[in-house]
Parts: structure tokens; sequence; C-alpha cells
């Protein structure tokens, strides 16, 4: 189910009896950019902490925006053996621009044809998208709003806004005092856009929204000074109304929080970072603050990426490349508990998913995260209790089997493998770091060692010393391969880095040690001679 800005208030009621019934929530979210192009040291490299990764990937999450979100709501049936219901939307999202808010952000032209390969609308992101705002935005708008004191920064093109003044002046030429006119076919978010740009620049108008649209009527300037102080209690609510309206998706990502349902992605943690930044509050500098925001907002964190990855080793299942795979192989003869797994079924106007494949559409994809979630909880459940039979498990019961997954969710290209929302991060798994060191090859650039391993792995190359790189892979077979191949090099020298003995600091301490204990040594002697 698409959702836009024309049928999001009236949506909120159902969406949000959903989220209370709800077992879990399927999230994807795509975006107008991933990566902005850094200079080299701002990129990522498996060499980063997670603090480090966090850091490079915020200025990236400032600079471009959400366009679309995927929700899918799972919820048991009752009464039905292990049925799950789903019901997936489509939100198009558009920033809020109002009063003092116009957000800038940018396109990558990559991320743009990549979701124009699979079929994105864009005319419903830019024409029908949700407003949205997070914390900080919402209280510069709202003191605006609540004193009076705004600027009108239409969303509206300037030729529309000009068109009404001039149809509403031209109107008001001909009125007499007490007159009204209707302005049809404007509703939502725009009519309050229209009512404050009409009140802002006609002071002899009063406007009020009805059913049929604005009501513009011709007031004296006494009038209209005493139904703005007269109207105390309706002109408060209709401000906190417009409030309302700005907010737009805000107010479902607020619903999501409060309902603390586990939350399920695949590949998550730069969905994370964007619902943080776009709908909480601006990315804080410190890495330690924003895992902890984020477990304040959701408590159960799963990612597929990170479940799916161990299963696939222990069951030799063929090699998948996107989420779409893995759930093709979890549905398919390859699963050894594919009869016994739960039925999932699509909710009321959501059939769409069930007649065909819509992959990289944020709805599709969410549905994907919670059917993968599902497949992959009963085969480690099954798993887990051998060939002894089982009852009709609950979710609750796959929240169990689950649990050494909670909260940990998958980090691409950096020093650790997954990040831990709910405690310190792991240590590194990651291979041992290989140091090269460069003979007869003056001047080489740390691409130029780049290009000379990458045809037989890929290494994240970084320089040590002048004549010295330090080369990092996440394959153990990569760091035996290059041992192997560079044994007896002429001029490339390859060896496992050892801090002790190979780090430029030590090295350093050490020689400096070395020369004070000399003079330390020779003034001893010169001392002894003397006496």
């Amino acid at each position: 189910m698409d959702v836009g800005a024309d049928e999001f208030e009236q949506s909120l009621p159902l969406l949000q009896k959903l989220l209370r019934e709800a077992d879990f929530v399927g999230l994807d979210i795509e975006f107008t950019g991933l990566r902005s192009n850094l200079t080299r040291l701002q990129q990522i490299s498996l060499f980063d902490l997670p603090s480090d990764w966090y850091l490079k990937t915020r200025q990236s999450i400032q600079q471009f925006t959400v366009c679309q979100i995927g929700l899918s709501v799972f919820s048991s049936i009752e009464g039905e053996s292990n049925t799950y219901i789903a019901h997936s939307c489509n939100f198009f999202l558009f920033p809020t621009t109002f009063g003092i808010l116009d957000t800038e952000f940018s396109f990558q032209a990559s991320s743009v044809q990549f979701l124009n390969q699979y079929g994105f609308n864009y005319n419903k992101f830019l024409k029908k998208g949700i407003p949205y705002m997070n914390e900080e935005q919402e209280k510069k708008i709202k003191h605006s709003i609540l004193t009076g004191n705004w600027k009108v920064r239409s969303s509206l093109d300037k030729d529309q806004v000009k068109v009404v003044i001039d149809e509403v002046t031209r109107w008001l030429d001909l009125a007499e005092e007490g007159d009204q006119m209707t302005l049809p076919g404007i509703a939502g978010f725009r009519a309050f856009e229209v009512q404050l740009v009409l009140r802002q620049a006609l002071p002899n108008i009063w406007t009020v929204l009805r059913d049929q649209g604005v009501i513009v009527k011709k007031v004296s300037q006494q009038h209209r000074w005493y139904l703005e102080h007269a109207s105390g209690d309706r002109d408060s609510c209709w401000k906190e109304q417009i409030l309302l309206s700005a907010r737009g998706f805000s107010i479902f990502f607020q619903m999501l929080v409060q309902a603390q349902k586990p939350l399920v992605g695949h590949n998550m943690m730069m969905d994370l970072l964007h619902l943080h930044e776009k709908f909480f509050r601006p990315l804080p500098e410190s890495y330690d603050e924003f895992k902890q925001n984020i477990h304040n907002l959701f408590p159960v964190l799963i990612d597929t990426k990170n479940v799916t990855k161990d299963i696939w080793k222990e069951l030799h299942f063929p090699r998948v490349s996107n989420l779409l795979e893995v759930y093709e192989v979890l549905s398919s003869n390859l699963n050894p508990t594919k009869d016994s797994a739960p039925v999932i079924v699509h909710g009321n106007k959501c059939e769409k998913y069930a007649k065909r494949k819509c992959p990289h559409e944020a709805g599709y994809d969410a549905f994907l995260c919670g059917s993968v979630l599902l497949k992959v909880a009963h085969l480690l459940l099954q798993r887990a209790h051998g060939h002894v039979p089982t009852p009709e498990p609950s979710f609750l019961q796959y929240l169990d089997v689950l649990a050494p997954y909670v909260n940990q969710v998958n980090l691409i290209r950096a020093g650790v493998p997954k990040i831990n929302f709910s405690g310190p991060d792991y240590p590194s798994i990651r291979p041992p770091i290989l140091i090269l060191t460069v003979r007869r090859w003056p001047g080489v650039s740390e691409q130029q060692i780049y290009g000379e391993f990458q045809n037989l792995c890929k290494f994240d190359v970084r320089r040590l010393t002048r004549s010295q790189f330090l080369l990092l892979t996440n394959k153990f077979k990569d760091v035996r391969s290059v041992l192997k191949e560079y044994r007896c090099h002429p001029t490339l020298q390859v060896s496992l880095y050892r801090y002790w003995r190979h780090s430029p600091n030590v090295n350093c301490v050490l020689q400096v040690c070395s020369i004070v204990a000399a003079w330390a040594l020779l003034g001893f002697l010169l001392g002894r001679s003397s006496t």
C-alpha cells in the first residue's frame, strides 16, 4: 500500500492499531544517496574503529535525505497455527518546507540510477511526499507558530501563491464587507499554508478551513483585530493543527517508538542513522551517545544480515548477494524446515506483494526482512530441538532462539563486523594485519600498492612509513594467498604485522630509551674514572 501526503492523516488511526497488535515490524529505507565523495582520509576502511566509521558516515547522513520508508507490520493470527499477517506500506517522504524550515539535500547520480532501474516513482516523492522533521526542527517551528512570529516560505510554487493572492485581491475590489468566497480543492497541510499567506498579505480578510476548501471573508481591520485577539482558544488550536500537519511522518515515528516492538532490518545500520537524524535529533558527535539514543528508542533490534551470515556458513547454502536471494533460498527445498515454517499472508489492501516481486521498493524489502526473520528463526528453533517434536512455536520462542543476535547490527567495511547496541562492541575477529616493506620503488603511493594486489585479492592500504604499508582484508584466505605468493618477491616483502616490532611510535620510544641509556652509561663510566 502506497501512502503519500494526501492519504497519510486518514491512515494514522489504522497504522496505530496495527502497531499496538504487532509482534514485530520490518523496516527498509531508500535514500537520495549513500556516501558522499569524501577525500581518501574520510572514506571508510577496514582500519576504522566503530567510532571512526560512525563519524565518517555521519557526514553523508547529513547530506542526503530519505525518499521512501517501507514498514511491514507482522502480527500472529489468533486461532491459526503459526500464521502471521503482514501489512506492508510504502511511505513517500519529502522534508517539511514551512516557515523557517527549508532543508537542503543532495542527490547522488548512482543512487538515482539504481532506484530508477527498479521503478521508483520520483513524482510521488517530489509532489506527494509526506513532510517530516526532527525534534530540534519542531522546537524552532513551534516557537515561530505559537508566538505568531513566522515568515512563510511556502512549499507551493511562487507563481501558484501569486495566482491565489491575485484572485482574492480582484475579488476584494468588488466585495462588500461580510462577503465571502471559496478557494476549492485546497486541503490538508497546503490549506494551512494558503491561509497563512493570505492573512499575512491582506489585512482586511479572515480565513477558515471547511470541507469545501478555504473560505475567505472580507472584514474590516477592526473586526480582523477582534478575530485575532478574541478567538484565543480557537487560534491556539488552529496553530496546533498547523504544527501537527507540518510534523507529518514524525507523528508516526513517535508511535513506532512508543509501541516498543522489535524492529527488523537487513544491513540496517544506515537506516538507523537516518531515523535518528531525520525524525529524532541531529546525529551527535559522540558515537556512544548515538548508540544509547538508538537503544532507548528501539530496545530490540534484529539485523537479518547478521543472523543469516552465520546460518549460511553452517548449512552451506549457495552464495547470495541481496535480500531477495536470501528469501528465495529460505523459501526453497534447500531449507530443511521449509514445510513446517510459519505461514505468512498479506493484509487487506496490501496484497500487491503476493502477486509480484518488487525488489528495492521499501515496503517490499521491509516485508522480506520480516519474512526472512520468521523463516530463519524457525530454522534455528528446529535445529535447537533436534529431532524432538515441538509444539507450534510462538513469536516469544522465536525471540528466545534469536537472543544471541538481538541488538547486533551488521557493519559494512570497518574494523569490527557488527555493532552491539546494548553494550560494549565486541573485539575484532578480522584477519591479522600484514606489513608490506617496499624496496627499489621510490615514491610509491597507497593507490599503486592497492593496484599491485587487486588482481589477487582486495586489501585496504594504509601508509606506515615512507617504505612500509599496512594491508588489511576481511578474508583469512586472502592473507594466506598473499603471504604465499609474495614469499620470495624481489621488491615487495610481506609479513605479519607485530605492533611492538613494527610500530614507528614504539621504535621511536626504543631509540630514545637507547640514547638515554647510552648517555647514562657514559656518565656513570666518566664518573667512576674521575673518582
